[in-house]
Order: C-alpha cells, then structure tokens, then sequence
C-alpha cells in the first residue's frame, strides 16, 4: 500500500493558531505542513521547511526543484545544496537550467613532474554576454574553510606567507579564465565611471590572451562598469579567496602537485621546483586556457599573468581575517597584493601561497587579472 504524504508520520508535531513554527520542528500534516511553512516571510523557517521536504518523497523533491526559482537567494541556495549531488533525471534537468555543468580534465603530478592520476571533473557556471560575440564565463566556486599560507621551511616559502591560519569562504563565483583583450575591449567601450580606459593597452597582443599593462585603479573602473552594464556586483577577488580558489581542495604547493612544469602552467621554465626537469620559456603570454584546470575548472591560476586582488599590502598574515573578507584595516600603503606569478616568473613564485606586492598605480605586461562576483545565493 502506498503511503499517503499528507498523513502525519512518527516525526511530526502539531502546530496550532497562527504562530509562525519553530525553526527546528515539523509541522503536524505532512507535505501540507512543508507547504505552509514554505509561504511563511521568515526565510529561516522557509529553509527548515525545505530540509524537511525531502522526507515527503516525490512531493517534497518537487517543491525544492520549485525553490530554485524563488526570489529569496538563500532559499535558491538552500534548494540548490539539497539537489547537488542526486541523480534522478527531473533533478539533474532542473540544475541544468539553473546553472549548467562543464566538464574537464584535472591531472596531478609526482615531485618529477610526472603525471601520476587523471579523473574528469565538473563545475557549474553562468555566462554573461559582453556583446560584440563576446563572452563572460564564471565557475561557481563552492565556500568552504582551508588553511591560507604557507608551511615554515617549505620549497620556496618566504616569511610574508606565515603565518597559516584557518579561513572560512563563502561561496561565490570566479571566472573560469583571466580576462582577455577581447573582454577588455567591449568593456572599455562602455560609458566612463571615474577615469577613462585604454581599449588596448596590451603589450602582447590577442583577443584571447590576458589583457595586461593595466593598473589596479584600472581594474576597478573595468569592475564598476562592468557591474553596471550587467545588473551584478563585479568585482576583484580578495587576498583569501583567491588562493582558495587556486588551491581548490588542495594542500600541495600548486594544485596539480608537488611541483610545476612547462606542460602545466606558462612561466618561466628555465628555472626548477622540486626534481621537475626545465622546459619551454615562452617570454610571453598564452591564450587564456591553454594549460588544464584545476579542480573547480580555473584555468592559468599558475603563471601566465600575476593578478591583482582587492586587498592592501600586508607583510605577514598576523591578525588578518577569518572570513575571506578584504582585509583594509592597519595597511597605510599604496601596495596591493598580487597573486599567481607569471609568464616571466620563477616557478616559485608561481605556487598557490605566493604573494608579491605593486603599486596600485603601476602597470607592466606581467599583470592581469581576473573577476569575481557574488553566488546567486549571497
């Protein structure tokens, strides 16, 4: 016989009179339950309602896929994290539509630089269109908590990465590439903010090599129109979620491992990490995604450009913040970080910890950056 799901179960509780519920019970009436609270203006008892749902069978799975068009974020936040990882069809059709997936392939390597796995991932994304046949891509990064900096005494590590200190990051979205010249160039042509831009103010030239030569105060009018032609709050990673974001999950000096080569990432080869062998300098920038991702499906975090971030220049990390923020507090300087190394950098300024420091108005063809903005949830 099958069970009725508006038939109260061992687990429900009355609700009587027209008190909002208790943000941890269960409403008395099954399904009916769930959909009262689901109309109900508290947000909090609304994502109760939704954890709940899931306990109903089909009924309750279909109001959660209902949620991911909700006009609250964190109720498309909380129906997005319930469906994620099921695999029924309805499901997988419904996250497709509200943000699609991309696959790839990550790769890590040995000390040698030796490949030593290979797995296929996937990533979820959103694409703005610039205009002019061009195209925006940001990869969903998944919030999580991470240990920032570097170890005492590791290859490379220098004194301002110390010391490392646990961090909670909040989900958001990065994009999938450093911005190119063909993005910069749509953008630029847009209506000016606060100072006026170079539409192509590149050393090395290609519509989808990273625009460089620009400065930071360049990158935050390029962010101020940006948000304003698209509706969303563009802007440049902080400190924190950038190497979060490079790392990906992992503790490894470079997120594909234990060193970096040629193969992997465009910098300066004719110098080693670890015991990898020394390959091609190319004294100059590639297109964006030439080389594999790392595991949230970021391309070029190692080499190719230095990026900027948001924040001030610290010199160690003693009281910075715990929640990814941008950290402005005691920094009287004009230096801002950047991340990632670049094409004519050392291999060990190239790993997920490194940061080095310019001046905000300063521009060379070693820099570039790359955007981030909020998850449809924040």
């Amino acid at each position: 016989m099958t069970e009725n799901p508006n038939q109260p179960r061992e687990f429900d509780v009355v609700m009587g009179g027209q008190n909002p519920p208790l943000i941890n019970a269960v409403v008395l009436g099954g399904i009916e339950g769930v959909k009262r609270r689901l109309n109900y203006p508290d947000v909090e008892v609304r994502i109760a309602a939704l954890w709940d749902a899931l306990k109903y069978g089909e009924a309750g799975l279909d109001l959660v896929i209902q949620a991911l068009q909700d006009k609250s974020k964190q109720i498309k936040f909380t129906a997005y994290s319930l469906l994620k990882d099921r695999t029924e069809p309805k499901v997988k059709h419904k996250l497709d539509k509200f943000l699609p997936r991309c696959e790839f392939d990550v790769i890590t390597v040995d000390v040698f630089g030796q490949e030593i796995s290979r797995r296929r991932q996937e990533a979820r994304y959103f694409i703005d269109d610039l205009g002019n046949g061009v195209f925006l891509e940001m990869v969903l990064i998944i919030g999580g908590t991470f240990l920032m900096g570097s170890p005492e005494y590791g290859i490379g590590w220098i004194w301002n990465e110390i010391p490392q200190h646990q961090v909670t990051v909040p989900s958001f979205f990065m994009g999938k590439y450093q911005v190119t010249q063909a993005q910069w160039q749509v953008v630029a042509a847009l209506p000016q903010i606060n100072i006026s831009l170079n539409p192509n103010p590149s050393y090395f030239q290609g519509a989808n090599r990273p625009v460089e030569k620009i400065s930071w105060h360049e990158v935050e009018e390029f962010c101020a129109r940006l948000s304003r032609e698209t509706g969303k709050i563009y802007r440049l990673p902080s400190e924190a979620e950038w190497e979060y974001a490079c790392r990906a999950g992992t503790t490894t000096p470079f997120h594909f491992g234990r060193t970096i080569t040629a193969e992997l990432a465009n910098y300066n080869a004719h110098y080693i990490y670890a015991s990898a062998p020394k390959g091609i300098f190319h004294q100059q920038t590639t297109d964006v995604g030439s080389f594999l991702p790392n595991d949230f499906g970021l391309y070029d975090m190692h080499g190719n450009v230095s990026e900027w971030c948001a924040d001030p220049w610290h010199d160690k990390y003693k009281d910075a913040p715990i929640d990814a923020s941008v950290w402005e507090e005691d920094s009287n300087n004009n230096g801002r970080l950047m991340r990632g190394g670049s094409w004519g950098s050392r291999p060990g300024y190239c790993r997920s910890a490194s940061r080095s420091r310019q001046d905000a108005g300063n521009s060379d063809s070693l820099i570039g950056f790359r955007v981030v903005c909020a998850a449809p949830w924040n």
